[in-house]
C-alpha cells in the first residue's frame, strides 16, 4: 500500500505531511479518511531525534518471513498483534509486535473502562494503569475483550 511505502521512505512527522505526500503522487484524501487508515495499518508515531514520526509494523521482518514461507504457523495472538501481558502492582505491561500498541492503547482508552484510568504505548508494548482495587483476574478479564488473554 502506498501509505505504507511513504512512511517507510520519508521521515512523516504528520498527518498533515502524509496528505500531501498522497497528493503529490495524485491521491487525495481527507485527514478523517487517513486516520482510519493509519490505524488499520496499525501505524504509530515514536519519539526521534527530531520530533516523532510515523512507523509501519515492519520490525518483524524475519517472523514475517517465515510465516509467508509456511515455516510458523500463525496463532490468534499473533493474528491481533498481541505477545504477552503481566501485571505489577496496580500496573499492566502488554507486549505487542511492533507497532501494534497505539490501536491498542487506544481501543482501551476509548471504553471508558470502571478498570483502567488509562495508558501510554510505545510501538511494542502498552503501560495500562488499573485503578485502586482492581484485582488481577477482573483485569484479565477486561483486557480478553481486547486480547486473546489465557484465563
Amino acid at each position: 500500500m502506498l501509505i505504507r511505502k511513504l512512511i517507510m521512505h520519508n521521515h512523516v512527522t504528520s498527518q498533515g505531511e502524509l496528505v500531501q505526500l498522497l497528493a503529490e503522487q495524485g491521491i487525495n484524501v481527507t485527514q478523517a479518511t487517513l486516520s482510519r487508515d493509519l490505524k488499520e495499518l496499525h501505524v504509530t508515531k515514536v519519539p526521534a531525534p527530531f520530533g516523532y514520526v510515523y512507523i509501519v509494523p515492519h520490525d518483524n521482518d524475519i517472523q514475517d518471513s517465515l510465516l509467508r514461507s509456511g515455516q510458523r504457523s500463525i496463532t490468534a495472538k499473533q493474528k491481533l498483534g498481541f505477545v504477552s501481558i503481566e501485571f505489577s502492582g496496580n500496573f499492566a505491561v502488554i507486549k505487542t509486535r511492533n507497532g501494534y500498541a497505539a490501536g491498542l492503547a487506544y481501543d482501551i482508552d476509548m471504553s471508558n473502562s470502571r478498570e483502567v484510568l488509562g495508558t501510554i504505548a510505545g510501538a511494542d508494548t502498552v503501560f495500562a494503569i488499573l485503578r485502586e482495587g482492581v484485582t488481577q483476574e477482573r483485569a484479565i478479564d477486561f483486557f480478553s475483550r481486547f486480547v486473546p488473554v489465557d484465563n
